[in-house]
């Protein structure tokens, strides 16, 4: 089964489907894995693990989208 959603896309709707807009990587990579928005990982890495290395490294790639609040939460930038 091919991903459909590449892992930054989901993460989006994760955060998303918080009113708050902010979630912890462990409760990313649950609603991900719940949903399975994102099932071909490579590597063996966590996707909790993933999840933080997309949103917040990434040679900042997708600072545009993330703002990290500390060690553990990202959330959702305003975009407007």
């Amino acid at each position: 089964m091919k991903n459909l959603l590449k892992l930054h896309e989901a993460i989006v709707i994760a955060l998303l489907s918080n009113d708050e807009r902010k979630l912890n990587f462990e409760q990313i990579g649950n609603f991900i894995n719940e949903r399975n928005l994102f099932p071909n990982r490579k590597g063996g890495i966590s996707l909790e693990k993933q999840v933080m290395l997309r949103s917040t490294k990434s040679k900042g790639r997708y600072h545009y989208l993330f703002e990290q609040l500390d060690e553990y939460t990202i959330q959702l930038r305003n975009l407007i």
